[in-house]
């Protein structure tokens, strides 16, 4: 009874400790970052636009107006453009 009350402890420790270096990894990812135009889904652009003016308010997914941060160099490959469109191009 013992062994097993030890087995079940180390896999929970194990568990804890896997879930607190998780977001040590994630921050380690910095890095210079750029704005991304065109990818971000609704309720998940990084700031205001001219529709809005707070993170977290887009009203569609890959609005050309709404923009997220990204590591530097892969926008144009997740299909964003790095160029904030003209006023004609964001009207719809």
């Amino acid at each position: 009874m013992d062994r097993s009350r030890l087995l079940i402890r180390s896999a929970i420790a194990g568990l804890i400790a896997a879930a607190a270096a998780q977001p040590v990894v994630a921050q380690d990812k910095g890095g210079e970052r750029q704005k991304c135009y065109g990818i971000a889904k609704s309720g998940q652009n990084d700031c205001g636009t001219a529709k809005h003016t707070c993170a977290g308010q887009a009203k569609r997914d890959n609005d050309p107006a709404d923009w997220k941060y990204v590591p530097a160099g892969t926008c144009e490959k997740m299909g964003g453009k790095s160029a904030a469109p003209d006023s004609k191009g964001s009207k719809k």
